[in-house]
């Protein structure tokens, strides 16, 4: 894979990851625009969400919960690949005491511009009860 692949992956990667993390609002929102376009869905546990505001909805409500609450931090796993317009690899929640108390493996489908327009995450380590 050429330099410039996996240096876009690695990035589309953390920027995924960070939008997760973001602190400030607006800055989230932001994100979620610079990441998805504009009609980009994402696929997860039987639920679709579509357009800016409902991606940055689920993550908003997710943040609140997961992060802001200081349970966990998003992070990626070591398993980042692509091919083509795809890239996949595994986001988790990661306790402060460094366990993975959840994991999902993502696929994303990135269009022609390097933005996601479709994003599904299969759980593969359910969060504890």
């Amino acid at each position: 894979m050429p330099q410039t692949v996996e240096k876009g992956t690695a990035e589309i990667v953390a920027r995924y990851v960070a939008v997760w993390n973001e602190t400030d609002t607006e800055s989230r929102r932001t994100d979620v625009e610079a990441l998805w376009n504009s009609d980009a869905a994402e696929f997860v546990e039987g639920a679709a969400f579509r357009g800016h505001d409902e991606l940055y909805g689920r993550i908003d409500r997710a943040h609140e919960q997961f992060v802001a609450s200081g349970l966990y931090t998003a992070t990626a796993a070591t398993d980042v690949s692509q091919h083509d317009d795809i890239v996949t690899f595994t986001i988790q929640l990661t306790s402060p005491e460094e366990e993975v108390a959840w994991a999902a493996r993502v696929f994303l489908l990135l269009d022609g511009d390097g933005v996601i327009r479709e994003d599904y995450q299969l759980t593969v380590k359910a969060l504890a009860a």
